[in-house]
């Protein structure tokens, strides 16, 4: 067996096992669907949407809300590097005569899949009930939100994949992602407009690379124009940069074969 095939056939394994797993398939994209519906609504109604680019708060969060899809399925689908280290399968695997980061790539490669699925088809049920723009097309528009939503959760897995080898614990993996993760979150442009925040929150949100993620699903879906964000270019290579970067750390360490990971 080639490594491209001990790679594939560990990302089919990965894959199956989180179809498997309903309840964190299903809560992965629930969760953020539930914050589309109550808190757009709510801040719709209660508040005056009129100067955020899509005009109305339930479409502007449409891009937050994809992105913390992409978010939550990260950090559920990495859970299955502890669930195999301390099964012992991890061990087996390691053992095989592949290249060891064939098999951590396999495994990272099924949490990019999962978790880019899950944000389009997050997507795909909030389409119909919100007005988007389309300044591209539907098809255009969708191309471009794919791309931005498969940059993403590169960068997601890959720094979820650095983590858990290095992080002993599934305890602490998920303290240190949840630590990393929601405060990007919040500064990213994902729930309001980071163009009136103070100087030094708009330091902390253009260093944010989630920043660009939003940025980016914002112009694929609803904006009429260019005016007032980014851009794709400055998007997708500030994505494609960081992703290949960490997914190279995360490839980096090898985990030793004991219980521990140590």
């Amino acid at each position: 067996m080639s490594s491209m095939s001990a790679v594939a056939a560990i990302m089919v394994r990965d894959l199956r096992a989180v179809v498997r797993a309903r309840s964190q398939l299903y809560s992965s994209m629930l969760t953020p669907l539930v914050f589309l519906v109550f808190l757009g609504n709510g801040v719709s109604q209660g508040l005056e949407p009129s100067r955020l680019p899509a005009g109305n708060f339930t479409a502007y969060l449409v891009a937050g809300t994809v992105v913390m899809t992409s978010v939550f399925s990260s950090t559920f689908s990495s859970a299955s590097y502890y669930r195999d280290r301390d099964s012992g399968m991890l061990r087996l695997l390691l053992s095989s005569p592949h290249d060891p980061r064939s098999v951590l790539l396999g495994k990272s490669l099924a949490a990019l899949v999962i978790g880019g699925l899950q944000a389009l088809v997050v997507l795909g049920v909030a389409a119909p009930f919100v007005d988007f723009g389309w300044q591209h097309g539907v098809a255009g528009g969708l191309v471009l939100a794919a791309a931005t939503v498969v940059l993403l959760n590169l960068l997601l897995t890959g720094l979820a994949q650095a983590l858990a080898t290095r992080i002993q614990s599934m305890q602490g993996f998920h303290l240190v992602m949840n630590l990393a993760l929601f405060p990007l979150l919040f500064f990213s442009g994902a729930f309001f407009p980071i163009d009136g925040l103070p100087a030094w929150m708009k330091v902390l949100a253009y260093v944010n690379p989630l920043t660009y993620a939003v940025d980016a699903l914002q112009l694929a879906v609803y904006a009429t124009g260019s005016a007032g964000f980014i851009g794709y270019g400055v998007d997708f290579a500030v994505l494609a940069v960081l992703g290949a970067g960490v997914y190279a750390l995360g490839l980096s360490k090898v985990p030793k074969l004991t219980f521990s990971g140590q």
